[in-house]
């Protein structure tokens, strides 16, 4: 029988392919990719000393990469190659955009086969999808490769050089990267626009009116200010982020005017102006591409971008929907008919129209993947049929699927919205009309199964609702009818400031922007808050002082790599490689070196260029009034110049860039330092004990004489105990830590109580063992003491807890996969690799998937590189001697 190997990338998708093909077919999965650039200490010294040693890329030689396979791909590939010598096909059937395009060609790479090699791509993983696929096999795309290499060679090239820059002029950790840097000047731009930002304030009226006669007589609603004297009624819109109104046929009511207008209109006669009445049709959504199911999966189901990637990745690999990196809202004619079939069956013939619905991409580059994300196979498995197999996020993101896929073949929403305009002339003689506006529904069409969700509007809570009523409909009035007025009352709104991003409305603007590609948006959002460039708070994306000091920087002496327009171009570049259109080496060699009939600087160029970087100009923010915000070693401060004296004070970490205000910045300056307490005097050291507010928070110290030697006697409050109550009862104790607990009756040694920063411990010797809480340090006895000495010791004195989660076992290692609680956060570890789990990642969302890729990643870096605290010896000085002759 033949024998035929096929190649996956992942373990999932390995066991649900291999359910679907009979007994000649082996499945086995790389594990992601299998090899990669290095990074250069890790390079063989052979290659370290030739051209490849800086970046891994020969730049001089046309841009040639050195590849090399992981460290932990190496037992991955022995047992690939020692299967492939039983097999007498070989399949690639790796992902079917660029990234497993490309992975596809560095396995033939490394395999060099004998046997025929077909490559494979499975837009879904269903018996369906895998006969198409079978039928229909294709060689690698190398224009693809091609595209996928010239971008990892970018991003080598960009990242290794502006990383330096950044290490160097802005701090260790700081880094840069193509679409990163961009991301994250979206999100200091905005913050520096709330930065400038002046509110304005503008009035309104709202009424309640109701029909004096007719069938509906008694039946009100409530209505607001539309027009004074034929002008529109100002709203938010109509005004600058400075405060100014610009739009001159507006008409900016104040308090004074809301108020007359409010008593002159008390005893006026109301009447209805003008009814109108439209049809009202709404068309549904398309289907899901990559970046409108993470906006989606942030609004309706609360998950972060690389939480709803790792979702949907775990439905795809398990063959429940169709592949999740896509930027085409296009349907298969299959799926098409299974999506009208099923809607007919569930609202009857009525709710699909007489055509199928036909989307098509604005995008003229989309072409990664050819359909929209969704449900997998030709009929669809309702969400009801898959509540055994399906839970939590995977569960609500297959139902959020199917609804959208449906909803996108059914009817428009169809009814008729309704205009009552009410007018009135004010004591004073000015002509007001109030206005309220209703839609009723004849037939819900595609809304009877989805409704698609949007982010708050900027302008929503100014003008863009009616205010609530209560009221089912409006009344059946006419034009001259009289209708009653109450409630009148007067309303002040004020402008809203441009609304920071979400991680949904930030992939939205990268993809308007065109800059990255749907399998590169959530990673993108995913480094610029793991790298603590930015902070998510209430879901909306806050940017750090370090943040401003990296994009600062970049604008002052890199403007074009952070240029919108110029990395949007770049992405144009790779996708005309992919088409085809142009060389790998030719546009690597332009954006490097630049040249005569290059738009912009070559980045060596650029680099060269750079002239001296002032560090401390670059870390300088304006506020006002003198005052400058900085980034420092502790933390951001904010700084100022009063009578020749400098003056500084700490900002603190829950204080936004852009609400660091001027009065705010006043505000911390007078409270620097914190309230000072004055608790008494300490009865043995007869000094005077005081409580203050610190910048690593609350604490109590002594206050010793000007010409006292020394430093003063501090202690940190526990975390139960506040500047406000704490006593001197308290301090005293506070001060007296370290506390000998008692002695080792056999070993002699003296135990300890001490609170470190990790919490509180126990020392005997070298032997540290955590205690559970900050009061066991003043009254845990020695006999306590001991028995937790008795104990074996477990993870620095802490007694194992049970995993979080619990995985298979590890492709590499073999060893089972679990997630635990760490002393840094949780992490996933096989028994011989940790790898954190980034910030924005829900342990409750990971997949297995992803649990591997993570250990993947940590083993393919190596253990981290201690550094040596010893002061090394000054080097003795020899005379100099002849360099010794090269041996061949």
């Amino acid at each position: 029988m033949a024998h035929k190997l096929v190649i996956v990338e992942s373990p999932t998708k390995a066991g649900t392919i291999g359910g679907y093909l009979g007994d000649e077919y082996e499945v086995v999965s790389s594990v992601g990719h299998i090899r990669d650039i290095p990074e250069p200490r890790d390079m063989p010294a052979e290659v370290k000393k030739g051209p490849f040693g800086k970046y891994g890329v020969d730049v001089d030689n046309d841009f040639e990469a050195y590849y090399q396979v992981s460290p932990r791909a190496k037992k991955t590939v022995a047992d690939i190659k020692r299967k492939l010598k039983d097999a007498d096909e070989l399949y690639l059937a790796t992902d079917e955009d660029r990234e497993g395009e490309a992975i596809a060609w560095h396995l033939l790479e490394v395999l060099k086969p004998k046997v025929p090699v077909k490559r494979l791509a499975f837009h879904e993983i269903t018996r369906e999808g895998i006969d198409r696929a079978l039928a229909s096999p294709r060689e690698v795309d190398m224009e693809m490769v091609e595209a996928q290499e010239t971008r990892r060679v970018l991003d080598r090239l960009y990242g290794w050089d502006m990383s330096d820059v950044m290490r160097r002029k802005v701090g260790q950790g700081s880094s840069a990267g193509r679409v990163q840097s961009v991301a994250l000047r979206l999100v200091v731009d905005r913050e520096r626009e709330r930065m400038a930002f002046q509110v304005a304030e503008y009035w309104d009226l709202t009424a309640r009116f109701a029909a004096v006669t007719g069938a509906d007589a008694g039946v009100g609603f409530v209505a607001r200010l539309a027009k004074v004297d034929g002008k529109r009624v100002a709203t938010g819109k109509d005004f600058d982020d400075r405060g100014v109104m610009t739009n001159a046929k507006a008409h900016h009511v104040t308090a004074a005017e809301a108020g007359a207008l409010a008593s002159g209109l008390a005893h006026a006669d109301f009447s209805v102006v003008d009814v109108t009445s439209k049809p009202y049709k709404k068309r549904p959504a398309a289907p899901f591409i990559t970046s409108s199911l993470i906006q989606e999966a942030s609004r309706k189901l609360g998950l972060g971008a690389r939480q709803a990637m790792g979702v949907a990745q775990a439905l795809y690999q398990q063959g429940f929907i169709t592949y999740m990196r896509s930027d085409s809202p296009a349907l298969s004619a299959e799926a098409t008919k299974a999506a009208r079939s099923q809607a007919i069956e569930l609202f009857g013939s009525d709710a699909v129209p007489t055509s199928p619905r036909v989307y098509a991409s604005g995008d003229s580059n989309a072409q990664e993947a050819h359909e929209a994300i969704r449900p997998a196979g030709d009929r669809f498995r309702t969400p009801e049929s898959l509540r055994s197999q399906l839970r939590g996020d995977e569960f609500r993101m297959y139902e959020m699927i199917w609804k959208r896929t449906l909803a996108s073949q059914m009817a428009d929403a169809v009814g008729t919205t309704s205009t009552i305009t009410v007018g009135a002339t004010s004591s004073a003689g000015h002509a007001v009309e109030f206005s309220k506006s209703g839609t009723i529904l004849t037939s819900p069409g595609f809304r009877a199964l989805y409704i698609e969700s949007t982010d708050k509007s900027r302008y929503e809570d100014e003008d863009g609702k009616q205010p609530s009523d209560g009221d089912a409909r409006l009344p059946q009035v006419a034009t001259g009818d009289a209708m009653e007025a109450s409630d009148l009352e007067p309303l002040i709104h004020a402008t809203n400031p441009p609304p920071r991003f979400t991680q949904g409305s930030m992939i939205k603007e990268l993809e308007d922007r065109k800059l990255g590609r749907p399998s590169t948006y959530a990673a993108t959002v995913d480094v610029i808050i793991d790298r603590g460039y930015v902070n998510v708070d209430k879901k909306v994306l806050v940017p750090t002082w370090l943040a401003f000091n990296i994009i600062t920087l970049l604008e002052q002496h890199f403007p074009t790599l952070v240029d919108y327009g110029f990395t949007a171009d770049m992405e144009a570049g790779l996708d005309r490689i992919a088409a085809g259109e142009r060389s790998m080496r030719d546009w690597l060699h332009e954006f490097y070196f630049g040249g005569a009939d290059a738009p912009q600087q070559g980045l060596r160029e650029l680099l060269d260029n750079m002239g001296e970087i002032n560090a401390r100009a670059v870390n300088t923010f304006e506020i006002g009034n003198g005052i400058t915000a900085h980034n420092g070693r502790y933390g951001p401060f904010v700084e100022r110049v009063v009578d020749d004296e400098k003056q500084t004070a700490s900002i603190p970490d829950e204080l936004a860039p852009g609400d660091l205000t001027v009065a705010k910045a006043e505000e911390l300056f007078a409270n620097q330092g914190g309230d000072e307490r004055v608790l008494g005097e300490h009865p043995t050291l007869g000094t005077t004990i005081v409580a203050k507010a610190g910048r690593f928070g609350p604490y109590v110290t002594e206050q010793l004489p000007e010409d006292a030697k020394g430093k003063p006697k501090t202690a940190s409050l526990f975390k139960s105990m506040s500047l406000e109550t704490v006593t001197l009862d308290d301090a005293v104790r506070l001060m007296s830590l370290p506390r000998v607990v008692g002695e080792d009756p056999e070993s002699g040694e003296a135990i300890t109580a001490q609170n470190g920063r990790y919490g509180p411990y126990l020392k005997k010797g070298t032997d540290s063992r955590t205690i559970e809480s900050e009061e066991q340090l003043l009254s845990i006895t020695l006999d306590e003491a001991l028995a937790i000495y008795a104990q074996p010791k477990r993870g620095r004195g802490r007694t194992a807890a049970p995993p979080l989660k619990e995985f298979g076992a590890d492709p590499v290692s073999g060893k089972p996969v679990v997630v635990k609680d760490g002393r840094f956060g949780p992490y996933v570890t096989d028994g011989e690799v940790n790898a954190t789990i980034p910030k924005a990642e829900n342990v409750e969302a990971l997949t297995e998937e992803r649990a591997f890729e993570l250990i993947a990643d940590k083993r393919a870096k190596g253990p981290a590189k201690k550094r040596s605290t010893a002061r090394k010896p000054a080097a003795k000085k020899t005379a100099k001697k002849a360099a010794p002759k090269k041996k061949s």
